[in-house]
């Protein structure tokens, strides 16, 4: 069974010997009430309406399960590794924890080739063996295998895979298979059922889970990259190592997601299970089963949620929107005249309620196409007329170094002049201007806000930080007890930051 990975907090657990445990619960008996043992109290007998009710329910669930089921597939898959890979955590590398628990420890010590073996799950859409999965389930697959709920073991090919999304498509040659339905991940609410169909630990193939759905629209919470789509679905459906690529339908039984990865100190289900929404999952298949490839929306902008926090920097009455925070040069956004700090109400006369559902629309449509952008500009509504470019995925640029700073002011951050020399030892771009982090005191307001050492300060209250000696008076000169606005690069991308001063330090 491989390894699990996603070790995010070593925890101990304290075991009782099955003597003491014994003993306690003998003693609670006796000593209750000083010594005297007293009857248990009468049960009522179960009423016929709440047993036909709970029987129902399970009927209900029976009938979803043994929907859904056949068209879940176990994917196995073998992949060929280097020394040098092993040595440096080799495809594990770019992934982040949640997703790291599919393959198993290296060998660094051996200088040949090394196999890997992994284990995911897969739900077929099509009757003619058309399967969705994780794209990092079967990244630098040589060998993939997919066994069907009929015990039948196919050899599947790779139709394409999405990289952005984690998404991929396999083909096994078959016909007449049972398949999904897709259902609408845009209508699922908090509270509703939904069950998890997967491979849990590669060994226990075709299980099923049952819990509801948590949260929507969940953005992504690994940073690795600002471009990646979020809206992800959260659900308490337990998901464990090994049900990545399987199926989450709702109480109808129908597609509403892929499961992709949980969030846990243990490296197994603790009740955060994350799944990609149908809304994204259709589209990238079609893509890839038409062309083999998905060709992105792109329009060269970094944004970030209208919040009640941030609205007021922006002169705006309603908490709902998109604020850019960095137009990318020489994109379809900077030459359609959209700037930076400008509130994106609404897509095509539709309204825009955050950053993620914008993103995720924008990734969907075609390049080439023509949009319409209503902003809000300085406290003034504009429009704006942008055609959609193509996506192009950039190499990933060096992590940030961090340099330690002297004790910070009320707002926790040491800072220096951005240099050429900073330039070249953390990789900012030269069309990124403001100030470097050079340290974050730990629990101050800037560590609250989530900036990091490496990070560029650009902006303060909507006006340029040209020099750290700028950025110190533009701190001290703002008003007491009143919220920062930072605009913030960090990773590849820029979004505004509210900062709380702590009024326990005045100094800058």
């Amino acid at each position: 069974m491989p390894q699990s990975t996603n070790q995010l907090v070593v925890t101990k657990r304290l075991s009782t010997p099955a003597a003491v445990v014994g003993a306690f619960v003998l003693g609670a008996a006796l000593f209750v009430g000083h010594g005297s043992v007293h009857a248990a109290p009468s049960v009522p007998a179960v009423d016929d309406n709440s047993v036909a009710a709970l029987t129902a329910l399970d009927h209900a669930m029976e009938a979803v399960a043994a929907r859904v089921t056949p068209a879940v597939v176990n994917v196995a898959v073998t992949s060929r590794g280097s020394s040098n890979e092993a040595a440096s955590g080799g495809m594990m590398q770019g992934l982040p924890p949640g997703l790291q628990q599919f393959f198993g420890p290296m060998m660094p010590q051996q200088s040949q080739p090394q196999i890997e073996h992994g284990v995911g799950s897969g739900i077929i859409i099509s009757p003619d063996g058309y399967i969705v999965t994780n794209n990092h389930v079967v990244d630098g697959a040589v060998q993939i295998k997919v066994t069907l709920n009929d015990r039948r073991v196919l050899n599947a090919k790779v139709i394409g895979t999405d990289k952005l999304t984690d998404l991929a498509v396999l083909k096994v040659n078959a016909a007449d298979l049972p398949s999904v339905v897709w259902g609408d991940s845009t209508k699922l609410q908090p509270g509703q059922t939904v069950l998890a169909f997967g491979s849990p630990f590669g060994y226990f193939q075709f299980s099923v889970t049952r819990g509801i759905v948590s949260a929507v629209n969940r953005p992504n919470p690994y940073s690795d990259d600002a471009r990646k789509p979020g809206n992800y679905i959260q659900t308490d459906a337990a998901i464990n190592p090994g049900n990545s690529g399987g199926a989450l339908v709702n109480a109808r039984g129908e597609l509403v997601g892929i499961n992709t990865f949980i969030i846990s100190n243990s490296g197994s289900f603790a009740g955060a299970g994350f799944a990609i929404p149908s809304q994204i999952v259709r589209a990238t298949a079609e893509q890839l089963i038409k062309h083999g490839k998905v060709d992105h929306g792109y329009l060269g902008i970094s944004i970030n949620d209208v919040t009640p926090a941030n609205a007021q920097f922006f002169n705006l009455q309603e908490a709902s929107g998109a604020i850019v925070a960095q137009v990318t040069p020489d994109s379809p956004a900077s030459r359609g005249g959209l700037r930076q700090g400008d509130v994106i109400t609404q897509l095509n006369g539709q309204k825009v309620l955050n950053a993620g559902g914008l993103q995720v629309a924008i990734s969907q449509m075609t390049p080439g196409t023509a949009l319409s952008l209503s902003i809000i500009r300085d406290g003034k509504p504009a429009t704006v007329n942008l055609t959609v470019g193509q996506f192009h995925p950039k190499t990933e640029e060096a992590d940030n170094d961090s340099h330690d700073g002297p004790q910070k002011g009320r707002i926790g951050l040491a800072v220096a002049d951005l240099t050429p020399e900073a330039r070249q030892q953390t990789g900012v771009p030269e069309h990124v201007h403001g100030v470097l982090v050079q340290n974050v005191r730990p629990a101050s307001p800037a560590e609250d806000a989530g900036i990091e050492p490496g990070d560029v300060i650009v902006e303060v209250n909507r006006k340029p930080a040209q020099s750290a000696s700028e950025f110190a008076n533009q701190v001290r000169q703002a008003p007491a007890g009143k919220d920062l606005l930072l605009l913030v690069w960090s990773k590849g991308g820029a979004s505004y930051r509210v900062v709380h001063p702590d009024q326990s330090e005045q100094n800058g």
